[in-house]
Order: C-alpha cells, then sequence, then structure tokens
C-alpha cells in the first residue's frame, strides 16, 4: 500500500509540472485563439533570468516577481511585433511562426548562459514528511497547491471577470469584438503577457526539481500538450486534473504493468489521448464548439 501511495503522490507532483506549462497554453488559447509552441522555452528564458536575479545577490522570491513582471513585458512584446502579423492569417501559419519563436529563444538562451546544467534555488523547503507511509517532500506539496491556486484564479479569470470575458471574446471572434468597441490590440498583449508570466512561475518550479538548462522544458512541453488536449483548450480545471492523471498513470503503469515498465510508461499520454479523442474529441472537461450555418 505504501508503494501505491507513494507513486500516486510522485505522480501528483510531476503532474503538476505538466499542469503549471499546460495552463500557460490554455491562457494563451483562450486569449488569442492559438496554440504556442514556444511556451516551453519562454519559461526556461524566464528561469534563467529569475536566476541571473539570485546569482546578483537577490532572494529568490523577488528574483521570481522580477522575472514574472519582466516576463508578461517579453510577451506583450512578442504579440506585438511579431505575433500580430500572424494571428489573423492562416493558423497553421501562426503555430509553425510558434515553432520557430521555440527555437530563437531556446537559442538565445543558450547563447548567453550556455548548455552547462545550472542549479536554480528552490522557492520553498527541500524537507520530507510522512504521509501514510509514503515519503513526500515539502516542495512537492507546496508545488502543487501553488497550481491549485493559479488554476482556480485562472478559471475565476476567464469566467467571472470584465477581462477574461474580453479575452474569450477576442479569441473567439476578434472582428465582432473591435466592433463592440473593445481594445482587441491591447487585449492580445495582456493575454500573451499573462502568459508569459505564468511561464515565468512555471520555469520556477519546475527549475530546482529538475536543472536549469535551454532544454529543460522539452519534454514537460510534450506532456503539457497532452495534458491540454485531454482536459479540454476551454478549462484550466480540466487541464490540471488531465495533468495530474498523466502523471499517476504513468507512474502506476511503470510499475504494475509489466510490458510497459519504465522504457514505455512514455506512450500512456498518447494513448489516453487516443482514447479521448475518439470518445470526447473536446476533452474531459472541454466545451463542444457548434458552428452555426
Amino acid at each position: 500500500m505504501g508503494t501505491f501511495i507513494q507513486l500516486v503522490v510522485d505522480g501528483l507532483s510531476t503532474g503538476s509540472i505538466y499542469a503549471a506549462l499546460a495552463l500557460a497554453i490554455v491562457l494563451v488559447n483562450q486569449a488569442t485563439g492559438l496554440i504556442n509552441f514556444a511556451q516551453g522555452a519562454m519559461a526556461v528564458l524566464s528561469a534563467y533570468i529569475a536566476y541571473a536575479f539570485t546569482q546578483a545577490g537577490l532572494p529568490i522570491l523577488l528574483a521570481i516577481i522580477l522575472a514574472v513582471v519582466i516576463s508578461f513585458a517579453i510577451g506583450a512584446v512578442i504579440e506585438r511585433f511579431l505575433m500580430r502579423r500572424f494571428e489573423r492569417g492562416d493558423p497553421d501559419t501562426a503555430v509553425v511562426v510558434t515553432i520557430g519563436l521555440l527555437t530563437l529563444i531556446t537559442g538565445i538562451a543558450a547563447w548567453i548562459w550556455g548548455y552547462n546544467n545550472r542549479q536554480f534555488e528552490s522557492l520553498f523547503p527541500i524537507s520530507s514528511v510522512n504521509i501514510l507511509g509514503a515519503v513526500v517532500s515539502v516542495r512537492s506539496i507546496a508545488t502543487t497547491l501553488t497550481i491549485v491556486a493559479i488554476m482556480i484564479v485562472l478559471q475565476l479569470l476567464f469566467l467571472r471577470t470584465k477581462l477574461g470575458l474580453a479575452l474569450r471574446a477576442v479569441a473567439d471572434n476578434p472582428s465582432s469584438a473591435a466592433f463592440s468597441g473593445l481594445p482587441v490590440g491591447r487585449l492580445l498583449m495582456v493575454g500573451w503577457g499573462l502568459a508569459a508570466s505564468l511561464g515565468a512561475i512555471a520555469g520556477s518550479l519546475v527549475a530546482p526539481q529538475l536543472t536549469l538548462t535551454p532544454g529543460m522544458m522539452d519534454t514537460a512541453l510534450v506532456y503539457a500538450l497532452a495534458a491540454v488536449i485531454l482536459g479540454g483548450l476551454t478549462s484550466p480545471l480540466g487541464t490540471v486534473v488531465a495533468a495530474w492523471m498523466i502523471g499517476i498513470l504513468e507512474n502506476l503503469a511503470a510499475v504494475y504493468v509489466p510490458f510497459i515498465g519504465h522504457d514505455l510508461k512514455i506512450a500512456v499520454p498518447f494513448i489516453l489521448i487516443f482514447v479521448i479523442l475518439i470518445l470526447r474529441p473536446q476533452g474531459l472537461f472541454g466545451r463542444k464548439v457548434v458552428v452555426r450555418v
């Protein structure tokens, strides 16, 4: 029983890493209607910015706050001077641009800081506690609770605030939103800025558990996209639940399903995606899109 609990707890911790990045992807999609494949690279760049501040002698909390603020500005600038040229064109072109942006940002981070592994200071204690026979780190618990708090804030943002409703209106139909008097350009900048800020938090949470490298979020991005598909692009709650489900099922399958093991456990999220896309294409918590003709 202790092994099972340990696997579940570790799965929740790993799933929270995926969820942090997935929430940023959902935020961009809700604000612009695009899938931002560069979100992982932007999170890594933000983590490096926070790392630079800690190396300059600032406390880790202040370094992360400054990185969040700077990341907001970077996201807004990227939307204003790059993505805006493609957002109202062919969606496939915009997706290719985000992939190119991923490569560019990764290269910039490597050029400035190199490819060597760097230790990122943890915001939370690294001590452990015993829960029902499972050894759980305080950092994992705090990371999970942080993701839950972010999920609740995003859910309230999109459903209960004027800003959230305006962002969704712009993503659904920019032309109608403009005719309604909404400042479409500024809202798109805010959407990208908020997503970049959330990516900064994600990068700062992930870096201490891994090691800070330019490709730190590459694998996490794959799992985050799987969580977005499983949970639904319109649901922060569904995205987090899906990320946790992926983390838990991956761990359980590696131990309790002999033919999968640790080598094939990466196939678990893709099997889940295949099943969900057949049974419920909009995701577990997503809304079905109705097109009027």
